[in-house]
């Protein structure tokens, strides 16, 4: 790649051509659980949090009514920073002088103003529409007065909250490089290898803390298999793609004997969503929120087709490894990522620990740089689903720079197509194996409580 389109494709703020298209689709922009009082006590009184999305400074903030307002962090009037404003109920105060802004940017008071004083009519901040789905806040960031187009109906937001848990983490990396672990199928077998295996049965409902660790659908010979067996002794996937109106179909097969092939079908949703299957019943939606040029943080709604999810479980699992109220890793490169020497020879290929493996995608998008220079890279046939992503974003670019509409989800005359989208990873009949995965994505589905009137999308 050269060195401009490198930089086309990584610089997000306001301005840049790549920015330009990230804003024409909803933004994940905060978890609910950050306003939790059980989580982060200071939300108890003071319901206000700064943040910062696709290089902008912004405040988040609850009202009275529970609604959230989200603003520009600079006052319009001397600049200061409103996250540290008043939260008045109705609205946020600036200590500087006293203006006051409701959630939707309307001023409300400018106090030091003489008696009758009109300025108030004709100041307004910018404010963001947003929305709350699946635990996460979601805001719209494109140019003002423009329409949001509808927020997509994808499994994570249609299955109620019993059967949905979200969680976030930050990355010292550019968003980019943040992405393309997710949808690499070839990295599995490497990055997340495990040199033993754990007895299946000791898995049960644990499979949201032990990634990897289920066994795959179907079986061989009788015997079910677990994803680390699978990844491990068939490392050299045969890769293919297709586009969907969400974005592309990824198929990662690997030939286990003449009768029988493992197949691992997972989504790119444009421009920085994965969905992935977790177990047989569980399945992963991660997006990737560029903070800025060098920062992402990933959020990630876990879906269950059975049961109920058990959240607090599932955030105890994590906050092991993850910092409130930040949601930063307590690995890093100041500690090397917790690698361990003797690990890697006897237990992970990696080295830096079997229970949570986002520190293994962490250790391979942060060791990059912040920002990766693909200009030395020497790609190969693996990275045909790479190369696929980049062509599809040099396009998206274009067309938003010459007037035109943002694909996928930022197309409001997809929404009728974009549901879903199914994912699958199971031991198949080799000759089948198409109309195989079909009919276990469609089998999940149909004992899934809430999905039965969902629309499947699996690409033809």
């Amino acid at each position: 790649m050269k060195s401009d389109q490198n930089e086309l494709l990584t610089r997000i703020g306001p301005g840049t051509a790549c920015g330009a298209v990230m804003r024409s689709y909803w933004q994940p922009v905060a978890l609910v659980d950050e306003f939790d009082p059980a989580l982060d006590p200071r939300m108890a009184q003071r319901p206000v949090k700064a943040l910062r999305a696709l290089g902008q400074d912004l405040v988040l903030f609850k009202d009275a009514q529970g609604q959230f307002g989200l603003l520009d962090r600079a006052c319009p009037h001397r600049g200061a920073d409103l996250s540290f404003g008043r939260n008045e109920g109705d609205g946020l105060r600036c200590p500087f002088h006293g203006w006051k802004f409701a959630a939707d940017g309307r001023c409300m008071e400018t106090p030091a103003e003489p008696a009758g004083s009109k300025l108030c009519e004709r100041v307004r901040q910018r404010s963001y529409p947003v929305l709350e789905k699946s635990g996460i806040v979601f805001a719209w960031l494109g140019d003002e007065g423009t329409t949001p187009p509808p927020f997509p109906a994808f499994d994570c937001f249609a299955a109620p909250a019993s059967h949905t848990f979200a969680f976030k983490g930050l990355w010292q990396c550019n968003w980019l490089q943040a992405f393309e672990v997710g949808i690499d199928p070839a990295h599995p077998s490497f990055l997340h290898r495990y040199l033993q295996d754990e007895a299946l049965e000791n898995i049960g409902d644990n499979a949201g803390g032990k990634q990897f660790r289920s066994a795959s659908a179907g079986d061989a010979g009788g015997e079910r298999w677990p994803m680390t067996r699978i990844m491990r002794e068939f490392h050299q996937p045969e890769i293919s793609f297709e586009p969907t109106p969400w974005g592309l179909q990824l198929t990662a097969l690997r030939p286990m004997t003449e009768q029988l092939t493992h197949v691992r079908v997972t989504q790119a949703v444009f421009p920085h969503t994965f969905v992935i299957p977790l177990s047989e019943t569980l399945t992963i939606t991660q997006m990737h929120l560029p903070v800025d040029d060098t920062h992402t943080y990933w959020y990630t709604v876990f879906t269950s087709f059975g049961g109920p999810v058990d959240k607090e479980a599932m955030r105890n699992q994590r906050l092991q490894y993850i910092s409130l109220p930040d949601y930063i890793p307590k690995a890093g490169r100041h500690n090397n990522w917790g690698f361990n020497a003797e690990e890697q020879m006897t237990r992970t290929y990696l080295g830096m620990g079997e229970d949570d493996i986002n520190v293994h995608d962490q250790w391979a998008v942060e060791s990059m740089g912040p920002i990766q220079d693909r200009t030395l890279e020497h790609l190969g046939t693996s990275d045909k689903v790479i190369m696929a992503n980049r062509r599809n974003l040099l396009k998206a670019i274009e067309a938003v720079q010459s007037g035109g509409t943002a694909p996928g989800v930022a197309d409001g005359a997809q929404a009728g197509a974009i549901a879903g989208p199914d994912t699958v990873d199971g031991i198949a009949p080799a000759g089948t194996w198409p109309q195989w995965w079909r009919e276990q994505a469609r089998a999940k589905r149909d004992k899934a409580p809430w999905a039965a009137a969902a629309t499947p999308a699996v690409a033809a």
